[in-house]
């Protein structure tokens, strides 16, 4: 291109043809206002981008690109840009809209220049369609929360996971805790059963001998003697297969409860009945009911398993011809039972121990028993949400007092 040619081409576009070129091939929507607000220049992108045909808009008001919602506030706007007229940008800080023909909205861009031409006013509108990078930000704003939403709902899968874990954790602790204390439960009660076992049964064995040969001599009263020693022997190993079962239940956690209405005054009579023929020469067991009532909702079994391990104890911690005092009695919607013997009572330091497995009072280390009765006792208790308390004094004997809502 010749020096002549480029002087030419910039004269040309300092012109007016120029100028009408850039404005009416802009991508951009042009559109210039008077004084008034009215539209007197709109350029074809601006047309195309309202939907309006070729100068459908001259002699409109500029409020007509402008949502009705909006109209009046724009009027006051110009109004004052018409008072201090300077470029600048429309709705800093706002998400601006414009209104096509059809009455549809979509996202601008505006800014404003004003211009004066032969003593007139006009002000320039240069308008850009965002729809586009609006679209775009809200497809990002959009993933930005699915995101998030993502992030958040797997750091709660995490924690939820940490929290199972730090759970598990835990009942395996518990658990390796349980079977460590039953493997020791185990051991231990495996070495006082083979204690207690040995004795009764050596017992019985000698004892049958002895029945055989004061039998074939005819010698009655020597033979009862030797068969009761067998009785209670026998009844020495009920008692702890009994407790050994009662123990395997309760910490399997195999045991229900199983309420029932049922007569506590005829249940105690009928299990005192049962338990007169392991009592020692001369003493008794005496029951008394107070009470209007004698039904009780509870566990029967349960309740057998309490009153019949209590009153074995006090039967083997009292001497002979010594009494038994059984009282049941209901009030208030409470069964309280008391049971109390005349024994060899309990030190107030082996008091603080009395529920413990395997504890056995440093008075009764010559009497056979395998030192589970009472914490069976106490877990039966707890098991139906009743209390248990223990008033004792050596060699005066022990009371133990039960109580349970019926």
């Amino acid at each position: 291109m010749t020096t002549l040619d480029t002087a030419f081409t910039k004269q040309s576009m300092e012109g007016k043809e120029g100028l009408d070129a850039l404005f009416k091939y802009a991508n951009e929507g042009i559109v210039i206002t008077d004084k008034k607000g009215e539209l007197v220049r709109v350029n074809p992108a601006a047309e195309k981008m309202f939907g309006y045909n070729e100068g459908e808009l001259i002699g409109k008001k500029v409020e007509a690109l402008v949502p009705d919602r909006f109209t009046h506030r724009h009027e006051t706007h110009r109004d004052n840009f018409n008072h201090n007229p300077h470029p600048r940008s429309m709705g800093a800080g706002f998400d601006l809209f414009a209104k096509r023909k059809d009455g549809t909205e979509f996202p601008v861009e505006i800014s404003l220049s004003p211009y004066s031409f032969e003593g007139n006013s006009f002000v320039i509108g240069f308008i850009i369609d965002v729809t586009l990078r609006k679209q775009a930000e809200e497809r990002l704003k959009n993933y930005s929360h699915e995101l998030e939403q993502q992030v958040e709902k797997r750091t709660l899968i995490m924690s939820e996971a940490i929290e199972e874990l730090e759970k598990t954790r835990d009942e395996l602790h518990k658990a390796l805790g349980k079977e460590k204390e039953l493997n020791e439960l185990k051991s231990r009660f495996v070495s006082m059963a083979s204690h207690e076992f040995r004795t009764p049964l050596a017992t019985v064995l000698s004892s049958l001998a002895l029945v055989q040969k004061y039998g074939e001599q005819g010698d009655k009263e020597k033979q009862s003697k030797h068969m009761l020693r067998i009785k209670s022997s026998i009844t020495h190993l009920t008692d702890i297969l009994n407790d050994m079962l009662s123990i395997s239940k309760l910490e399997e956690g195999v045991i229900t409860v199983s309420r029932e209405n049922f007569n506590i005054r005829e249940f105690t009579i009928e299990l005192i009945g049962e338990m007169r023929t392991v009592c020692k020469e001369g003493q008794t067991l005496n029951y008394e009911h107070n009470g209007s009532s004698s039904e009780v909702y509870l566990d029967k079994k349960i309740i057998r398993h309490i009153l019949f391990n209590l009153i074995s104890n006090a039967i083997k911690f009292s001497p002979e011809n010594k009494p038994v005092e059984i009282r049941t009695e209901i009030t208030g919607g409470k069964l309280s039972i008391c049971i109390k013997d005349n024994g060899i009572g309990i030190s107030q330091e082996d008091r603080q121990h009395l529920f413990e497995r395997f504890f056995r009072g440093q008075n009764a280390a010559n009497i056979q028993g395998t030192g589970l009765g009472l914490n069976i006792v106490a877990r039966y208790v707890e098991i139906l949400d009743g209390t248990i308390e223990c008033e004792s004094e050596l060699e005066k004997g022990t009371t133990f007092r039960i109580k349970f809502m019926i």
